[in-house]
């Protein structure tokens, strides 16, 4: 009699083949890879956070930069979608790197990213916040909105350490009530509530009067903002460890998840645009919120508060992922013991979640909302978040690109640029260069009025204090030397 041999879970093999045994449980399956990465990136959220800047520095003219920043991040994703097939492994920031370019690149690539995932989590709660306190009729005075933030950091870090099967279910309940809505609402003010000519879309409306009165300076601003809205597809590549058939699904999620933003991103930011019935004094300063201007303006009052619980959703959904991201690639890296306190950071619970990141995620987004007492400092926090992100974008691009060009890595994956490889990769660094810079770059028309010249120059002393610190650590620690080989 034959004995059957035993099962063997392809995902964990290839794992093992990457060094690392499953501890994670692995139970999404590609729309729930792919609904995590459209929480992080979040059509409400991102709109939210860049409609008033978009108008204020480019008047109605800043939604046809959208699709250029789209078409740039598609680049970066044919990039993302050959690694996350080949290695779909959690940390991809720091696993792709190292692999790619070496023990001490990598290191200071995944350093790179947790920092600017740890101010993006805090950035969510505390934007997130002023809609809760909407909801329940409180005042969003700076101690209503830390406090709160509070709140939301920890409900997201509750749901996150339950189980990846929680988790995956809440986030989807929570993008099915955004997706409804911003088809719904977006449709609606496009075909039935609009108030402005088409033709208000060419122009600026003397926006560009904050830029020393140069529309391209403007427009580059705004393409700048419309850098804040593509970012947060990686949290499909932070859950690879816990996706079936990852090699396969992730990359595909990966494209599912920014395109399908993508769209509604750009219809509601038209819609919006055109059902705004004021847009001269959105320019001019009189409205600081001016997304839910045209919703109420063209639904009625009474539309505020279900508008704030979907809004609220959003920032939820957002929160749990982001915070997902963060704590996966904090637990992907110190399985290398080469981060403080690694024997914490990468244990799993019982739940087989890492709980030790995960707490460490919470707490780190918490005391970071403690900056929100200063609007300044809460203010350059944020400013550095986005920057720092494009940077690990950057990292991970210039890491592949390098080692197509030498030869060292030839895609093997399931997905595969083949020929036009190196095209695509050099055009995405291009891409991120320059939008990385554009970013970065210090703008008095993106700081609040009368904002201290450290605000203005948040992104570039931030972004080189991080680096700063992770040489050092690099220099005095030599983490590099226990990293495993490719």
């Amino acid at each position: 009699m034959t004995a059957l041999a035993p099962h063997v879970d392809p995902d964990a093999a290839r794992l093992e083949e990457l060094g690392y045994p499953q501890e994670l449980s692995r139970g999404l399956h590609l729309v729930d890879n792919a609904a995590m990465g459209f929480a992080g990136i979040s059509p409400v959220v991102g709109l939210y956070a860049v409609a008033l800047v978009g108008l204020t520095v480019a008047g109605p003219a800043w939604v046809w930069v959208l699709p250029i920043a789209l078409i740039g991040q598609c680049l970066l994703l044919a990039v993302y979608a050959e690694l996350a097939s080949e290695f779909p492994i959690a940390g991809g920031a720091y696993q792709w790197s190292r692999r790619l370019m070496g023990g001490t690149y990598g290191w200071l690539s995944g350093w790179v990213a947790i920092c600017a995932y740890c101010a993006a989590n805090t950035t969510i709660a505390y934007l997130g916040a002023p809609w809760a306190l909407t909801l329940v009729g409180i005042e969003p005075t700076p101690n209503a909105i830390v406090v709160t933030g509070l709140v939301l950091v920890g409900v997201c870090a509750v749901v996150g350490a339950t189980s990846v099967d929680v988790l995956g279910r809440v986030i989807k309940a929570g993008i099915a009530a955004e997706i409804l809505a911003s088809v719904g609402i977006g449709l609606a003010l496009l075909l039935v509530f609009r108030t402005q000519d088409v033709s208000v879309l060419g122009g600026t409306l003397g926006a560009e009067a904050l830029s020393g009165g140069s529309v391209g300076a403007g427009m580059l601003a705004a393409l700048a903002v419309a850098g804040w809205v593509f970012i947060g597809f990686d949290c499909c590549v932070g859950a690879s460890e816990e996706t079936r058939r990852a090699a396969r699904h992730v990359p595909l999620a990966i494209w599912l998840a920014l395109l399908s933003v993508g769209v509604l991103v750009i219809l509601n930011a038209f819609a919006v645009t055109l059902a705004h019935p004021d847009l001269a004094g959105v320019v001019a300063g009189d409205d600081p919120d001016p997304v839910t201007t045209s919703v109420a303006a063209s639904f009625g009052s009474w539309s505020a508060k279900p508008f704030a619980a979907v809004v609220l959703a959003a920032f939820l959904a957002c929160g749990m992922a982001a915070q997902t991201v963060t704590a996966r690639t904090m637990y992907s890296v110190a399985r290398d013991d080469v981060l403080p306190a690694s024997r914490f950071l990468r244990r799993v619970d019982r739940r087989r979640a890492p709980i030790g990141a995960i707490v460490t995620t919470a707490v780190a987004a918490c005391l970071g909302l403690l900056l929100g007492l200063h609007s300044a400092a809460v203010g350059s926090l944020i400013t550095f978040g986005t920057a720092g992100i494009y940077v690990a974008f950057l990292m991970v691009a210039l890491a592949a690109l390098v080692a197509r060009v030498r030869g060292t890595w030839k895609p093997s994956g399931h997905v595969r640029l083949g020929r036009a490889g190196v095209v695509v990769n050099a055009l995405a660094v291009a891409w991120l260069s320059f939008e990385t810079v554009n970013i970065a770059w210090p703008r008095a028309s993106l700081a609040p009025p009368g904002a201290p010249a450290y605000q203005v120059w948040a992104a570039p002393i931030l972004l080189g204090l991080i680096g700063a610190a992770g040489v050092t650590y690099l220099v005095v620690a030599r983490p590099q030397r226990k990293l495993p080989g490719r």
